[in-house]
């Protein structure tokens, strides 16, 4: 389900004092284009492959990385220090896609088909040392284009997260429906709609 992209560029060079122009053609698969704060544009290679049971491991791994600093803040985190069959049993649930950057694994998107073209989100994340490199937002819209028949899309996430806050709302649409707690952390539900 991955598209290819074709750039094509010319590099011009002297050798032995003449000039020559060379033609090249690159192709990536499942790329994307982001750019740093000077504008230059940074290519990604990721691609998205849906988590089976014998992952579970892998995906106690990603998500234990991506979570510990959530369970020692709030002391409980539920997606921190699940048991392989708890994380099996998930894998079961909620259909979760691995991502892949650069062919490592390094992130987990989570969704739970509610009916009636109503998704819950139900956990992103990457793990910290490949944070802030537009993994999450590229995650979000291919979620938005895998499930092309979505109407609502929910997720939750810690109140005072300000950079989750932010990400949600700034960089992927959604807008804020409510607080609530759960357990002793106080949560923002958020929304979707088209």
């Amino acid at each position: 389900m991955g598209r290819w992209i074709i750039y094509t560029f010319w590099c011009t060079f002297v050798l032995s004092g003449a000039i020559m122009v060379l033609k090249a053609d690159l192709v990536y698969k499942n790329v994307h284009t982001n750019s740093n704060l000077w504008g230059d544009r940074i290519v990604m290679s990721l691609k998205y492959v849906k988590a089976k049971k014998e992952d579970a491991d892998m995906l106690i791994e990603i998500y234990n990385a991506s979570f510990y600093d959530d369970y020692i803040k709030y002391g409980e985190c539920p997606a921190y220090g699940k048991t392989r069959e708890s994380m099996e049993a998930s894998i079961e649930k909620f259909p979760k896609l691995i991502i892949h950057y650069d062919d490592n694994p390094v992130g987990v998107i989570s969704v739970e088909n509610k009916g009636k073209g109503e998704y819950y989100l139900g956990c992103l994340c990457v793990i910290p040392k490949y944070q802030s490199k537009g993994l999450g937002t590229q995650a979000v819209k291919y979620m938005l284009d895998y499930y092309k028949g979505w109407n609502k899309i929910t997720l939750i996430t810690p109140m005072d997260k300000e950079q989750n806050i932010n990400f949600y709302t700034k960089k992927c649409g959604f807008t804020i429906d409510g607080t609530d707690m759960d357990g002793n952390v106080k949560v923002a539900h958020f929304i979707m709609e088209r």
